[in-house]
């Protein structure tokens, strides 16, 4: 899976309420909730985010609470991959569950908002095409991709079942 986009550079400690208030999580529309996405920390990203975009971030990203809106916000929002230095346990595990694709590489520092980036999930690369970098990390498991592709645990599920009806 190759995935090129714009960065969004977020820095350490980013927490699910930071990526979706709580005052939205009356829905799990991933449409609406993207309208809110990140606003706590810049009111004008949902409407400035295009489609195929990346979040780059630092350590720890989507601590807090396990709430699965602040993945299917990031989602909603069309961000195609996140890739931080460390992620939460359970955001990373909620994203993959919805089909977010996230990355964890130590030299998330060396990527700046406004690069442009292409990512290979099958090897793990990540290609910096501003700075002419590329970044190793692990890259995803066939059965990750799988997920990935199906756009989520669930719809995997569902489309593993109806290959078992046929």
């Amino acid at each position: 899976m190759i995935i090129k986009g714009r960065v969004y550079k977020f820095g350490d400690n980013i927490n699910t309420d930071d990526i979706i208030a709580a005052k939205y999580l009356d829905s799990q529309d991933p449409d609406y909730l993207g309208k809110h996405c990140m606003e706590n920390i810049n009111s004008e990203f949902p409407k400035i985010v295009k489609k195929g975009d990346i979040i780059v971030a630092g350590k720890n990203f989507g601590c807090g609470s396990s709430r699965e809106h602040a993945p299917l916000a990031i989602k909603g929002c069309r961000i195609s991959v996140v890739i931080a230095k460390s992620f939460a346990r359970i955001f990373y595990r909620n994203a993959i569950n919805i089909g977010l694709p996230i990355l964890v590489l130590e030299e998330a520092d060396r990527i700046k908002s406004g690069d442009f980036l292409k990512v290979d999930l099958s090897q793990g690369k990540i290609f910096n095409l501003s700075k002419n970098e590329e970044y190793s990390c692990s890259p995803f498991s066939s059965f990750m991709e799988e997920i990935i592709k199906a756009g989520g645990l669930i719809n995997w599920i569902k489309k593993g079942r109806k290959n078992e009806e046929i």
